[in-house]
């Protein structure tokens, strides 16, 4: 099947929505890559979506981890002792819990087990990358492994997809010496939302992005 990769969407509900127009389940498998919860208005609907679009299309679907999503994990399950998941979106986002009558631990088991990675013989796709610095890139403690980085990244001998850190042109960037696209284009800073479309074999076909639907954020 070909690759659909989409970026950060951070609540931002119908933006993703519309996003997913361009999606055919009967071709292409669905990837995001994390962070879809916090800064935009639907977190909860968005966590929502996307855990029952994967009940539907278990096969064609695949979930990232990204570091708002571990935020979040840590929170629920007792372990962000210092509340920087409410320091970074959370608080907002618990807020709109309570406001859709939404319990969030519904989704603890699936949040936590979402993977920090897919990966096939030559693409590899993660929230935020393998960086030059990462001790351990599969620690999602290490600020320069794949939850968090923001560093420049290994070759790897793949081609990495990444988000994490906003393109505030709107443009998803390639990267040659380091063979890698970061696709996350600011949709809660009212950008876009974007999705790079790649044969299996990680040749390109085509970047769609959309304008941030202004529900999501005003």
């Amino acid at each position: 099947m070909d690759l659909f990769i989409i970026g950060d969407v951070h609540g931002c509900l119908f933006t993703y929505l519309k996003l997913l127009e361009n999606w055919d389940p009967k071709t292409e498998r669905l990837i995001q890559v994390g962070d879809l919860v916090d800064r935009g208005n639907f977190s909860p609907l968005t966590i929502r979506l996307a855990f029952e679009i994967q009940i539907a299309f278990r096969k064609q679907t695949i979930f990232l981890r990204g570091n708002h999503e571990q935020l979040m994990v840590d929170y629920l399950m007792g372990n962000d002792l210092v509340n920087n998941w409410k320091f970074n979106g959370g608080a907002e986002t618990l807020i709109q819990f309570e406001k859709e009558g939404i319990d969030p631990f519904i989704y603890l088991s699936w949040l936590k087990n979402l993977p920090l990675i897919w990966e096939n013989k030559k693409v590899f796709v993660s929230h935020a990358g393998i960086s030059e610095q990462a001790i351990d890139p599969f620690d999602p403690k290490d600020n320069a492994g794949v939850l968090w980085n923001r560093k420049h990244l290994r070759n790897i001998g793949k081609l990495q997809i990444i988000g994490h850190t906003p393109r505030l042109d709107g443009k998803p960037e390639y990267n040659g010496s380091a063979n890698s696209w970061n696709i996350d284009t600011g949709a809660y800073r009212g950008i876009c939302l974007s999705g790079i479309k790649l044969k299996n074999d990680g040749t390109f076909l085509e970047i769609i992005s959309v304008p941030t639907d202004q529900r999501d954020i005003a």
